[in-house]
């Protein structure tokens, strides 16, 4: 494994290569670096990334305007990761390209397999890139692979779509493929001309992966009596894109024929639509609410379920990301989410407290809130719900049970357990979602204690942010 040296084009079918390659990443980048930005390559050391970076950093000299940069995910999976490491920041020293490597710890044994869990948090890295814009190196025959690959798998529509030449990232760079449109032939071709070196992953070569078999094993059986295979497949990934698309649109317009005054799916409108457009509907609701893309099969059962389910019933239909519940007639999608703690968490004047993944805080006010002398003479804590609580959040009002109170506030079954509960000694203060008890308010003058409850993965109440004692 050598470094990388740029060399003089001599061969003419070199020299097309490269400006095919030139061509397409200035027309790709053209509209997007119009008013420059920083623009970071994901940067495995492979052929493919290092053909990419290369040819970037050949077209920032040459007047491309914008900040270039390199991300390497060091996944620790190989004996020669770190030489892969090493690889890259010496490719990019060489370039004058900055980089960054940043390791990330697989897991060897889990549910998802090991390459989904290294895809899973290398795109957790890409996402967190501080760039304008994260380029990788995918080009036309892995488009092919892929749309093969989740065709064989089942996939639906947009499954079989395969991969976005452009798509955001939450909160991060915007992913982009400029090479998606060219063969892996033009790229193998721009190396040569280069002079390039590259590093070569040994686990590209084991057959057990399904997706190496497909490379190797069949796309080549399969071009050999279907020419242009790779680039039917890819084009037949196109029209799926472009057929998802619409099924979008048609998601989102039967949802706002179909939502309550709640801005929640009201039950008895999705029974009324057809079997197609509420699994569409469905379908959209899940990968909105973070879920992966259920199965068919899971699918036509929570349909079955829901079409028998009653304005007044509850019903739970469950996946390994979460729970798809009924509650008065409207549906919830609702995250798979961390186990609470069990046993109090004592409050000693700190700003917040964690619960589970949300926050409660706390802060000083006058004539607001809850009386702050009120707390001093015993311990104050925060628990979940035991049952068998009682509060009264209106003095006009006798005391009542917590059970009752929920209900009449419309807090969902499923979520009266992860409530924040604030006791001081055996009373209990305030509850997240309802309020403060009568008895600990504080009057116009006296130091009080506002308290928020912070939800973090927006499930309830419905708005994060909303305060919750006032």
């Amino acid at each position: 494994m050598a470094g990388s040296k740029s060399g003089r084009c001599a061969e003419p079918a070199a020299a097309a290569a490269t400006q095919q390659i030139e061509q397409t990443l200035s027309a790709f980048l053209e509209a997007r670096l119009r008013h420059g930005g920083h623009l970071c390559v994901g940067l495995s050391g492979g052929r493919d990334s290092v053909v990419l970076l290369h040819a970037l950093a050949c077209l920032r000299s040459s007047g491309l305007a914008c900040e270039l940069s390199a991300l390497h995910v060091h996944h620790g999976l190989s004996a020669s990761a770190n030489a892969w490491a090493d690889f890259c920041t010496d490719f990019c020293r060489r370039l004058g390209v900055p980089l960054e490597i940043i390791r990330v710890d697989v897991p060897r044994v889990s549910r998802e397999g090991l390459e989904a869990a290294a895809r899973r948090l290398r795109h957790a890295v890409f996402a967190a890139c501080p760039a304008d814009w994260l380029a990788l190196a995918h080009h036309r025959d892995d488009q092919a692979e892929t749309v093969l690959f989740r065709l064989l798998r089942g996939a639906g529509v947009k499954g079989a779509s395969g991969m976005l030449a452009e798509r955001p990232q939450s909160g991060g760079a915007r992913l982009i493929r400029p090479l998606l449109e060219l063969p892996r032939s033009v790229i193998a071709g721009y190396g040569e001309a280069h002079s390039l070196a590259w590093i070569e992953d040994e686990s590209n070569a084991d057959l057990r992966y399904r997706r190496n078999h497909l490379r190797r094993e069949v796309m080549p059986r399969i071009e050999q009596q279907f020419p242009g295979a790779a680039q039917a497949l890819a084009r037949a990934g196109g029209h799926f894109a472009e057929a998802a698309l619409l099924l979008d649109e048609l998601a989102q317009a039967d949802r706002r024929a179909v939502v309550g005054e709640q801005g929640r799916i009201d039950l008895a409108r999705f029974n009324a639509l057809s079997a197609p457009r509420a699994r569409n509907l469905l379908r959209s609701e899940l990968l909105d609410a973070g879920f992966r893309a259920p199965e068919a099969r899971w699918l036509d059962e929570a349909l079955r379920q829901l079409a028998t389910t009653g304005a007044g019933s509850e019903t739970c239909v469950a996946t390994a990301d979460g729970e798809l519940h009924v509650y008065r007639g409207e549906l919830h999608v609702v995250r798979q989410r961390p186990v609470l703690a069990t046993g109090a968490i004592p409050w000693c004047g700190e700003a917040e407290l964690p619960w589970g993944v949300d926050r409660v805080s706390f802060r000083a006010t006058v004539g607001e809130g809850i009386q702050r002398r009120l707390l001093a003479n015993d311990p104050v804590y925060l628990r979940s719900r035991q049952g068998g609580e009682r509060l009264q959040p209106d003095p006009r009002r006798p005391v009542r049970t917590l059970r009752k109170l929920l209900q009449e506030a419309g807090v969902p079954p499923w979520e009266r357990s992860r409530l924040p509960l604030l006791w001081c000694g055996e009373r209990l203060v305030w509850v997240g979602a309802i309020g403060s008890d009568a008895s600990f308010v504080c009057p116009p003058g006296e130091q009080g204690l506002a308290i928020f409850w912070q939800a973090a993965d927006g499930c309830w109440p419905p708005d994060a942010s909303r305060r919750l004692v006032i």
